[in-house]
């Protein structure tokens, strides 16, 4: 995520913050002694604090998250390590990161249990070579 979004979201959390706090007063003034209703300042003000740090660690936790927040998809696996779960003669599924995946070997049949790397993709399914081999991909 690049600074110009984090400084936007910023700006739009400091805006939406200030108008809840606003709508937290307007309760507090007018609208709770509609209903008879009295609270002291200091309950007024605690609640205020208190909506504050929560708007502030929400910003914060949503920051982070989206900063770790890694591309999806099978572009995205190429150089990723895994196992092969079922043969591969030449299309099985490989275990990568505890999920199963359809795959395709790009350079014969490869065992189970055999350590391979992603390669590529083809539509839907990975293409896989097995660990160790220098062999250029065509």
């Amino acid at each position: 995520m690049d600074r110009k979004m984090t400084t936007a979201r910023l700006i739009l959390a400091i805006i939406s913050t200030t108008l809840e706090e606003v709508a937290i007063y307007v309760i507090w003034r007018w609208l709770l002694p509609e209903f008879d209703i009295r609270m002291p300042f200091s309950v007024l003000i605690g609640a205020m604090v208190a909506w504050a740090v929560f708007s502030v660690s929400l910003f914060v936790f949503t920051t982070r998250t989206l900063k770790k927040q890694v591309p999806v998809g099978l572009p995205s696996m190429v150089g990723t390590r895994g196992k092969v779960a079922s043969p591969l003669s030449p299309e099985g599924l490989v275990r990568i990161k505890s999920e199963l995946w359809v795959a395709t070997s790009a350079e014969g049949n490869i065992d189970k249990g055999k350590d391979i790397e992603v390669v590529g993709e083809d539509g839907l399914k990975l293409v896989v070579r097995k660990v160790g081999d220098d062999k250029p991909i065509h």
